[in-house]
Formats: structure tokens, sequence, C-alpha cells
């Protein structure tokens, strides 16, 4: 643990991936700012990581939030080190059956969401030392994913977004920030708690799921070896690459791969849920 370590912020950190984000960068010495949407949950979350670890009430889609979260943790901890875009919302079935407010608040969260994080971490690390944006994206964001359309379009607007920022970034000469995508396959957190009876998710269960501490290794493996792009597992991302670059064959592919979503669905209605 290093003693001169800055501050981390964490959004979307009241539970699953992004708390257990939130206690790594703890646990590597940052004083970690603990945001949710929800005030109580991201309090709680701070309270058991301790170390120093505070909380705010931070809605990512207002700018305004974000600067203040941005501008609390430089204050306490003197400079911003980390900044983890997390904050993610999942509504599954076609565009044309989700509302138009459905729709909006997909793409305001996790599109305009990451935009304003990491726009607002660049803000305070260009000429402060520098520091490493993590946006947790997804395997949807390299490939189509039937279901998740809308949920795909936002992802895909994420990395977008980040990889041009980062070039954007080095243009300028900018070479002390780094951004990283991290993008995993289906992971059991709440976001798909609810999903087990879902077909329009089947494509999230038809991999093995993740336990979120396999996406916490792949954050502190970035944060240490920065990359552009992690697709975890790795070989889930080599499959979605190869969907993207040859969509007929992504096409012919989805039903098998839909089919082995919906036996794993079913198998864990069964069985009862991974611990």
């Amino acid at each position: 643990m290093s003693a001169d370590r800055g501050g981390a912020v964490v959004t979307g950190a009241g539970r699953g991936l992004g708390r257990q984000i939130a206690e790594l960068l703890a646990d590597r010495g940052h004083q970690v700012l603990v945001t949710d949407v929800d005030a109580a949950s991201a309090q709680a979350a701070a309270d058991e990581i301790g170390r120093g670890a505070t909380a705010m009430a931070v809605d990512v889609r207002d700018v305004t939030q974000v600067e203040a979260a941005r501008d609390a943790v430089v204050a306490t901890a003197g400079r911003l080190d980390v900044w983890v875009n997390n904050a993610g919302v999942l509504f599954t079935g076609p565009a044309w059956e989700q509302s138009p407010e459905q729709r909006s608040l997909i793409l305001d969260v996790n599109a305009v969401g990451t935009i304003n994080g990491t726009v607002a971490a660049i803000e305070a690390m260009r000429g402060a030392g520098g520091g490493h944006i993590v946006n947790i994206v997804s395997l949807a964001g390299l490939t189509a994913v039937p279901g998740e359309a809308v949920y795909a379009a936002s992802k895909h607007a994420a990395i977008g977004f980040s990889l041009s920022t980062l070039q954007d970034l080095r243009m300028v000469g900018s070479k002390d920030i780094d951004i990283s995508c991290i993008c995993p396959d289906g992971i059991w957190t709440p976001m798909l708690h609810d999903k087990l009876d879902d077909p329009a998710s089947a494509l999230s269960f038809s991999g093995k799921l993740l336990q979120p501490e396999e996406v916490v290794a792949a954050v502190e493996k970035a944060l240490d070896r920065p990359r552009p792009v992690t697709a975890v597992p790795g070989w889930r991302g080599l499959v979605a690459r190869l969907g993207d670059a040859f969509p007929g064959f992504g096409l012919a592919a989805v039903p098998l791969v839909v089919a082995q979503g919906r036996r794993t669905q079913r198998k864990l209605l069964r069985n009862g849920i991974p611990s």
C-alpha cells in the first residue's frame, strides 16, 4: 500500500461490482469517494469499507453533481488519481417495446454518465500529475446483442468515446492520463438477479457467468498495466470481435448462443443462483 496515493471516485458503488472496486482502491491506499444515486447505499458501502472512505449521492446524468464529487475528493485527498465510471442501467427487450423514458435512461446513464465522469476527471488530472480513468463497459460495447439493443448502443458509445478521448489526450501531448475500458461478459450482480426468467437477457447468460471478483481482478491488472480495452474473459472478447467483423456470421450464430443462454437461465432457476 502506498501512503502517497491520492483520491479515487467510483460511481454506482453502493453495491455489487462498484462496491468491490471501491474496496480494491481503498486496499491500494487511495482516499475513496463512494458515489451512488442512492445516498443510503453509498454511505453504507463507505462505512463498511472504512479507511477514510466517504460517500456522496451522485446522479451521473447531472454534470453538476459529477463535478461536485470530483471537487470533493480533490479537496479531501489533495488530488484525483483514479476515477471509475461504473454506474449502469439495463432494460431488455427490442427497442420498439421499450418506453422512451427507458431508452433515454439507458443512454443517459451508460453513455452520457461515462462522458460526464471522464471529462470531470480529466479536468482534475491534467496538469496535476495525471491519473487513470477506468470505464466499466461490457462485451455489449464490442458487438451486437439481441434483446439488449439500446444497452449495446449505450456501451458502443461509451467505448467509442473512451478510445477517441484517449487519442485526443495523446494528440495534445498528455501522456500521464490513461483511459482503460473493461468489457466483461455477464456478471452475477444485482443487474442480472431479476433476469433469470427474461428471454431477452439470454445472451448475458450464454457464457460462464462472472463473479464480481473476476472483474475486480481485471480492473486491478489494468490499473497496474493500463490497456485501452480488456475483455473478460479474453476468449469471449475474441468471439465478440469476430461477430462484429463478420456480421453475417454473427447473425447466423445468434440463435445457438441465445439457446445456450436460455439453458443456463433454466438451470439456474432449477438449481439456485451461484454463490
